[in-house]
């Protein structure tokens, strides 16, 4: 489809500003000069040994303190353990201090302060909790200025990333470092003013890793990834800080706990994560900028994609422009030669995996203040070819290359634009906002963008799928973290913008009120559409059963497998998924915000009944036999299979079935109720059923959830056979949750005896059930269970997977 672009080996060592230029070779069984940066750095390429050479001591001791930020220049290449290309491990304040002839690397710790207080009370703090060493040294050579030098070789081989705990959190085995098996790359280190760089190849290895580590690895005993080691200068003390405040849709990251906080407030407070933007004219509602934020795009992203990628990232120098700097933001190609890690760039990588997986955008923050010296992104490559897919599943792969507005390569270049930008302004401190969807005109590209494919007249429109450019929202979160009014208190003027977009209606859902399935914030849907999610989903089952009408052989390119058939039709099958878990958020929903006192929002407002009993309704039309069957024209060309090796990229994207290498109907229809029920189903919303109802009696109440879904799915009276088996998978999944609620523990005492009287009670219906034989001996096999022994009702617990949907 396309040719991808290696990246070089090494980088050439660059100049103080940002054109490259080559670098003296230097003869490899020789020592280096010393060469002078943020501090003299020489390497010894005979003996793999780098040394660095420190000021002369303070009073302390301290001959140097950095910003320092280790990272992964060359990762596994699996989706799960956060081990990936570019990806960063904890920046920490560093301070080298000499004891004797000794040098001891020093984490500072900078959460818990005294700030403007006496000597002794800074003191006082700083002895009660703990630092933390993490290396030491000899000192190998006193310079006649005072200054010392050390081996810094021990330092960088460090496991500074933590690969050992996340192997082993991830599931991949016990591995250990193998300092014989790793070593410096002395032609990778990089010294300029303000930053220095070393890279360590480091391998670890097991005696019994995981399977799936082979799968990356030639051979998963070993694993060799590339550190980078970045020092930086700490910043100077001319950043203002920004306290943060809830409902800014910013991302707080830095914690301080400050001991000598008067009385009236609160110890524990926390700072909003930024980058230095300075006018030159700090008098000027509207000023160029000293030095802009500028992100470069990594030179190994295809032309395509990197021209996609720029222009998504462009989209913020809009919002900084009318938040009053002039000229403030851009997004470039990378420099020649330049290496993605070098700590003078913010970055966006283009990052390989076996399988498709989350982008990230993070930052290399000054801990004292909040401060972002550096941002990185990282998009998974894979991301694209799903949505591609998407897109061929809705419309035919025929469309694709025309060029035209349905053709699934422009929407796809279309939604990387939106994940450029997504990713961007996490790392300029934004966070998340899942509310943004319900806004007119999808106001942000912080929430997760589903396609927005509207159903008219038995056609799909594709035309306003995504949105272009930063919306309201963004622009209201850029103002607020960077912009200034001359004149005017920040403190005030940020309260005020905070107020306003309150007073517009905005909302600002994050992600811990988003992501649990018992979530009971109703705007708080990740991959949603529409200020109404009833009356999407109805668009969206609507876009759902004409793309199945039609689905078929004109969904695959020409020569494609057959066998890929049933990957593509997985996300259409499940294209409702999201939408649902929406419509199922206002069932017990809750709207509560991030509110301040005296805001005028303090207080959480519960969904309408009327809203939350329509919302019922509609998840009962989704579980409805009509919308689970497949036609069998359809199911005789979904039954092809893939010879030769499994591919994981494929293997994972299926339904699973239990009728061999067939595609099997019933396991899709049960994946189908899964998405249904876990939102439905969870116990903090069965819980606030009953709190809802106590408060008032006309609200929607756990037995009416309970006896509604035994009314759809007890009988079978009218459906056809093939559609009444389709009912009994969906009676399995309820029955499912049924026993595994009932022998849990997260229910509070009257839901878990409410649920238990509802299982008794559809047990019973499902008794006296009549039918053919297939009806009466399923209703009857679980009725018997759901009426006997609580004991005896673990056999229904089979759990159901389903494939994976995020990220799109």
């Amino acid at each position: 489809m396309r040719k991808m672009m290696m990246a070089g080996a090494a980088a050439l060592v660059l100049a103080t500003g940002m054109a490259p230029m080559a670098m003296a070779q230097t003869p490899p069984a020789a020592t280096a000069a010393w060469q002078d940066g943020l501090f003299a750095v020489r390497t010894d390429a005979a003996r793999g040994k780098v040394s660095a050479r420190f000021g002369a001591p303070d009073a302390t001791g301290v001959v140097g303190r950095y910003l320092y930020q280790p990272g992964i220049s060359a990762g596994i290449g699996m989706d799960g353990t956060g081990l990936d290309r570019s990806a960063l491990g904890q920046a920490q304040v560093v301070a080298f201090t000499v004891v004797g002839n000794k040098v001891f690397a020093r984490f500072e710790n900078n959460r818990y302060r005294a700030e403007g207080a006496s000597d002794d009370e800074q003191n006082a703090v700083a002895a009660s909790f703990a630092t933390s060493i993490i290396w030491s040294g000899d000192v190998t050579e006193r310079h006649a200025d005072g200054s010392i030098s050390v081996d810094l070789s021990g330092f960088l081989e460090r496991d500074a990333v933590n690969i050992v705990s996340r192997l082993k959190r991830a599931g991949q085995g016990s591995y250990k470092p193998a300092p014989g098996l790793s070593y410096l790359e002395a032609g990778e280190t990089l010294v300029f003013p303000d930053n220095v760089e070393f890279q360590t190849v480091q391998t670890y290895t097991s005696d019994e890793p995981a399977g799936s580590i082979g799968r990356v690895a030639p051979d998963g005993r070993s694993l060799s990834l590339a550190i980078r080691h970045s020092f930086i200068r700490l910043p100077d003390d001319g950043f203002t800080r920004v306290p943060h405040d809830p409902r800014s849709g910013t991302s707080a990251q830095i914690t301080v706990t400050d001991f000598a906080t008067d009385l009236d407030t609160p110890v524990v407070s926390r700072l909003a994560r930024r980058f230095r933007l300075e006018k030159t004219d700090p008098s000027a509602a509207r000023s160029p900028v000293k030095k802009p934020i500028v992100f470069y795009v990594d030179r190994a992203a295809p032309l395509a994609i990197r021209q996609a990628l720029i222009e998504g990232g462009m989209w913020w120098a809009e919002a900084f422009d009318k938040a009053g700097y002039i000229n403030a933001f851009r997004v470039e190609v990378l420099p020649e030669g330049a290496h993605p890690m070098d700590a003078r760039y913010n970055i966006i990588a283009w990052v390989h995996r076996e399988t498709r997986g989350w982008s990230t955008g993070t930052s290399v923050n000054d801990p004292r203040t909040g401060e972002i010296v550096r941002g990185v992104v990282q998009l998974g490559s894979l991301r694209d070819r799903q949505d591609k897919m998407i897109f061929e599943g809705l419309l035919g792969a025929d469309k694709s290359g025309t060029g035209l507005a349905d053709d699934p390569d422009q929407l796809a270049y279309h939604r990387l634009r939106h994940l450029s930008a997504h990713e961007i302004g996490h790392a300029l401190g934004i966070s998340h906002n899942f509310a943004a969807s319900r806004y007119e005109g999808r106001a942000s590209v912080m929430d997760y963008p589903a396609p927005w494919v509207i159903a008219r007249d038995g056609e799909l429109d594709v035309s306003g799928s995504y949105t272009t450019g930063v919306g309201a929202w963004d622009q209201f979160t850029v103002d607020w973290l960077y912009g200034d009014k001359p004149g005017t208190d920040p403190v005030a003027r940020r309260a005020a913008l905070a107020a306003e977009a309150q007073a517009k209606g905005y909302r600002f859902v994050s992600d811990g009120d988003t992501r649990p399935l018992g979530s009971l914030q109703p705007y708080g849907a990740m991959w949603d559409n529409g200020s109404d999610p009833v009356a999407e989903l109805a668009n969206v089952m609507e876009v759902r059963r004409i793309a199945l009408s039609r689905f078929g052989l004109n969904n695959l390119p020409d020569g494609a497998p057959m066998a890929d058939l049933r990957r593509v039709i997985v996300p259409i099958y499940l294209y409702h998924r999201y939408q649902t878990t929406a419509v199922a958020r206002q069932i017990a929903g809750l709207d509560y915000g991030y509110a301040v006192k005296g805001d005028g929002h303090e207080r959480a407002v519960s969904v309408d009944a009327a809203t939350q009993r329509a919302s019922l309704e509609a998840l009962m039309g989704v579980i409805a036999p009509v919308q689970l069957d497949i036609r069998d024209d359809l199911l005789d060309l979904l039954s092809s299979e893939q010879s030769g090796n499994n591919e994981r990229q494929f293997g994972i994207e299926l339904f699973e079935g239990r009728v061999g290498g067939v595609f099997d109907p019933a396991s899709a229809a049960s994946a189908s109720s899964e998405v249904v029920f876990e939102t439905l189903l969870a116990p903090e919303r069965l819980n606030q059923l009953v709190e809802q109802s106590r408060r008032d009696a006309g609200q929607l109440s756990l037995t009416e959830v309970l006896d509604r879904l035994q009314t759809e799915l007890a009988g079978s009276a009218g459906l056809s056979p093939r559609q009444a088996e389709l009912r009994r998978v969906v009676r399995s999944r309820y029955a499912s949750y049924l026993a595994t609620l009932a022998e849990g523990h997260a229910l509070n005492p009257t839901a878990k005896a409410t649920v238990l009287d509802a299982a008794k009670r559809f047990g019973e219906a499902l008794k006296r059930n009549r039918g053919d034989r297939l009806e009466v001996a399923h209703a009857t096999y679980l009725g018997n269970i759901l009426t006997g022994p609580v004991e005896g009702w673990a056999v229904l617990k089979v759990a159901q997977a389903v494939p994976p949907g995020a990220p799109i």
